[in-house]
């Protein structure tokens, strides 16, 4: 088949994360197998135009926001390209609308709802409110009224669940885990910190928990000093000083290391050394950065929220918290922290959990789902 995905961000783009992953390691699956990708996605920085990355082809147009969908649009109704079998609508927040232009077959990809993430947005105040009021109120009307007969894909209960709220049939939504990376783990279990270290990974947005990480931090900081703290992970200049400020005001600037972005090898070896991943994300698609610390023998702390409900198995291969109690998560860090025997036996059965996602078994049912439609 001939099959284009649209997609806000692609290989290659600063802001690319777990969602952008996923998506090309299926398509590099669908080309190995004699299938044909194009993808089509934002432009940025240094990127050229066209380029195949993978055996994918790649085609930017458009700033990531608003300005790919519509290029999007635009490309697919007046340019010349290839005729296409299948279309994927990669959702993140907004979508690309293919019901409304779309006449070949097609489905939509999606890794998690907005909903409360809308209000999380970047943008200054007073202005933050536009997409909070606009987004809460468009969003569950274009899965209604739109995408009511698109099929979904979807990585987590968590989603599928969503989306049935919301008037998407349940025999239109199919699962299927995401794989884990793992060729850049280390090939031997490394041994942890002499010092207790809890970490942090992820973009360094709102929306992801960095702010609550710090204040968990200085929970766990004034219930024991004998703690250190790390973060992983790129942002924006005016969130890290946000965040660098927030840590001197909270007197634990002193006990935080910043890597900031850093390669594949290097985070397993973070977070193999880390006693803990502190994950006080508002919402996940599924929630990968939970698989790779339990696979390096890393037990995850965190909040009992979408994505992070199916990725974390609570009290085997981590623990679950209630939404936004900063204090609650503090405790149960150090609690999980000062019993041995316990931690022991979620490190073992973290490892074990890692070890049923796969790309390749992901794949191949992705594979199979692309050939039904």
């Amino acid at each position: 088949m001939n099959i284009l995905i649209f997609s806000w961000r692609g290989p290659g783009h600063p802001g690319a994360g777990g969602a952008e992953q996923v998506t090309h390691e299926h398509a590099k699956a669908w080309v190995n197998s004699g299938h044909d990708v194009t993808l089509f996605t934002s432009k940025h920085t240094k990127a050229k135009r066209k380029e195949m990355v993978d055996g994918v082809s790649i085609v930017r147009f458009g700033n990531e926001v608003f300005g790919v969908h519509i290029m999007a649009f635009l490309w697919y109704i007046f340019s010349r390209h290839k005729k296409y079998d299948l279309v994927v609508d990669h959702f993140h927040g907004i979508p690309f609308f293919t019901p409304l232009f779309v006449r070949v077959k097609k489905f939509a990809h999606i890794h998690e709802i907005t909903k409360e993430v809308w209000g999380a947005n970047p943008w200054p105040k007073p202005f933050n409110l536009i997409p909070e009021v606009i987004g809460n109120i468009f969003e569950p009307l274009i899965f209604k009224y739109i995408y009511r007969k698109t099929p979904f894909l979807t990585g987590a209960k968590s989603t599928a669940d969503d989306l049935a709220n919301w008037g998407i049939p349940k025999n239109n939504i199919t699962i299927i885990h995401h794989g884990v990376k793992l060729e850049d783990m280390p090939k031997k279990i490394l041994i942890k910190n002499s010092m207790k270290t809890a970490t942090f990974l992820g973009v360094l947005t709102k929306d992801k928990g960095i702010f609550d990480s710090l204040k968990i931090f200085s929970e766990i900081n004034r219930k024991d000093d004998s703690w250190q703290f790390w973060i992983i992970g790129r942002g924006e200049k005016s969130i890290v000083d946000e965040i660098e400020k927030t840590a001197k005001e909270m007197d634990i600037s002193k006990k935080i290391k910043f890597f900031g972005y850093v390669s594949d090898r290097r985070k397993f070896e973070l977070l193999a050394r880390s006693h803990v991943l502190v994950n006080p994300s508002m919402r996940e698609g599924w929630g990968l950065v939970n698989i790779e610390a339990n696979a390096v023998n890393t037990p995850v702390v965190a909040y009992d929220v979408a994505g992070n409900r199916d990725s974390i198995k609570d009290e085997k291969t981590g623990v679950l918290v209630e939404y936004g109690n900063y204090r609650t998560m503090a405790y149960e860090i150090v609690k999980l922290l000062n019993d041995n025997s316990r931690y022991s036996t979620m490190q073992k059965s973290a490892v074990k959990w890692s070890k049923r996602f796969t790309w390749e078994a992901s794949t191949e049912k992705s594979l199979k789902y692309i050939e039904s439609i």
